[in-house]
C-alpha cells in the first residue's frame, strides 16, 4: 500500500455510526442481485443486512483512490440525481470545488462530451451578456425568454460548467437510477465508484461501496466522509507546495 493510499486508512470509519445512518438497510430478500451475496450478514423482516465490515474495507478502498485523483490533479465527477440526496450532491460538490449532475443525466454528456461543452459555452455567453447588460437591449418579451433559456442551461449544465475535458472518475449516489452515467463512464474508460444496494451489481463500478442508497442518512455519511476524505487530500497538496524546496 502506498503512502497517499495509507492516508485514508486514518479517516474513521465506525461500523456503530453507520448502522445509526442505516447503511445496512437493503432491499427486501426477493429483489438481491446474486452478487451482492459476499457483502450480507443476514436478513431481517424479509430484508437484506449488508455486512458493514465489508462496507467498511470497501470505502476505504474507494477513499484511498479518491485522495490519490485529488492529489495528482485529477476530477472527480460527483452525480445524483434522486430527490432526496440531489441537494445534498450539489452541497458536497461545491465545498470540495467539484463538477456535479443532480438533475437527469443527458445522454451524451461523456460519449458526445463536444457537444455538451458547446451547450456549456452557450450558457457563459448568455451568462456574460446579462452580466454586461446586454439583455436590457432587446424587448421585455425577448428578455423574459433569453432569461428562461438561461435558467434552462443552469439548470442542465450548471455543475459541469468549468468541465473542460472528461473527468478521471465519478461517484455514483445509485447506480441504478443514473445507470446511463455508469455506462457511458464504462464506454469511455472513466473510473467509477459506486454506492452498491443489495438490489445493484457491485462490478458495475470499479470501486463499489456496499450500502443503502435509498435512505438520505446513508447517502450523507458516505458524501460527508467523501469531503473529509478531498477535502485533507486537498490540504495535504497545499502543504507540500507551500513548503521550501530543498
Amino acid at each position: 500500500m502506498t503512502k497517499k493510499e495509507t492516508k485514508a486508512e486514518n479517516l474513521k470509519l465506525d461500523p456503530e455510526e453507520m448502522a445509526q445512518a442505516g447503511l445496512h438497510f437493503g432491499h427486501r430478500t426477493s429483489r438481491i442481485h446474486p452478487k451482492m451475496e459476499p457483502y450480507l450478514y443476514g436478513v431481517r423482516n424479509s430484508v437484506h443486512i449488508i455486512d458493514l465490515t465489508k462496507t467498511a474495507e470497501k470505502f476505504k478502498e474507494a477513499l484511498a483512490f479518491i485522495q490519490k485523483l485529488i492529489s495528482e490533479g485529477k476530477t472527480l465527477l460527483l452525480v445524483g440525481t434522486k430527490i432526496q440526496v440531489k441537494d445534498l450532491v450539489k452541497e458536497t460538490a461545491e465545498e470540495c470545488g467539484l463538477p456535479y449532475v443532480n438533475e437527469r443525466w443527458l445522454g451524451g454528456t461523456f460519449t458526445n462530451f463536444e457537444n455538451i461543452k458547446k451547450r456549456v459555452e452557450h450558457l457563459k455567453g448568455l451568462e456574460k451578456k446579462k452580466a454586461e447588460g446586454e439583455f436590457e437591449k432587446y424587448t421585455k418579451k425577448e428578455q423574459i425568454k433569453l432569461n428562461k433559456e438561461l435558467e434552462v442551461l443552469e439548470t442542465k449544465f450548471g455543475g459541469i460548467r468549468e468541465l473542460n475535458q472528461l473527468p478521471d472518475a465519478i461517484l455514483v449516489a445509485d447506480m441504478k437510477k443514473d445507470h446511463l452515467s455508469v455506462e457511458e463512464a464504462k464506454i469511455k474508460g472513466v473510473k467509477i465508484i459506486g454506492i452498491a444496494d443489495t438490489n445493484i451489481n457491485p462490478t458495475l463500478a470499479d470501486y463499489p461501496i456496499p450500502a443503502n442508497d435509498d435512505a438520505r442518512s446513508s447517502v450523507k455519511y458516505i458524501l460527508d466522509k467523501t469531503k473529509e476524505a478531498i477535502l485533507s487530500a486537498k490540504l495535504k497538496v497545499k502543504s507540500e507546495k507551500q513548503q521550501p524546496k530543498t
